[in-house]
């Protein structure tokens, strides 16, 4: 159990590097052209965004990223909120070099946290989709059903908590983070 413990831990601590390449966001309750191009403007002026190219059939966009800027999953969430409508479904593609994963783990990946849910372990290497399951991202129902894979409370917050304090005996106090915390599935 202590293994496994310290495994999940050293997963934690240590950054992973992947480059995001494009995401695919579909978004939800769009009824015509004018709520398209809401959704459409609404991405495009987020700041790390390069290009967004919209599938209009499909209520879908595809956004490019700029170079060396990392993208605000929860960010994109928002302007598609602030546009009046709310994303259905977003897929991030991105490139790995050997990232080991196992289900129900915590992952740090260029300084943001993902909980992989409902994989087998595995070594994640080169272009690969992930898929956000939080419920900014998901329906309400995928998001209910996707929870059966984890106990983890950090599914129903969205943050982990991480906990540090000094030896025992001393005046100072326990500090507590928090941190954001992306779930996610291949």
């Amino acid at each position: 159990m202590k293994k496994i413990i310290m495994a999940g831990l050293l997963l934690v601590s240590t950054g992973a590097f992947a480059q995001f390449r494009t995401a695919t966001l579909q978004a939800a309750g769009l009824t015509c052209s004018l709520c398209s191009r809401a959704v459409y403007k609404a991405l495009t002026a987020v700041p790390f965004v390069k290009e967004v190219k919209a599938d209009i059939q499909n209520s879908s966009y595809v956004i490019s990223f700029k170079e060396g800027q990392q993208p605000d999953f929860d960010m994109l969430a928002k302007a598609v909120e602030q546009a009046g409508f709310s994303v259905a479904h977003l897929r991030v593609n991105m490139h790995f070099n050997g990232l080991p994963v196992e289900n129900d783990t915590h992952v740090k990946i260029d300084g943001k946290t993902f909980h992989f849910l409902h994989i087998s372990s595995q070594s994640l290497e080169g272009d690969m989709t992930i898929t956000l399951l939080d419920k900014d991202f998901v329906s309400p129902k995928e998001y209910k059903k996707n929870a059966q894979y984890t106990t983890m409370k950090c599914y129903q917050t969205g943050l982990m908590e991480s906990c540090c304090s000094n030896k025992p005996g001393t005046d100072k106090k326990t500090v507590t983070v928090t941190e954001r915390v992306y779930h996610v599935t291949i």
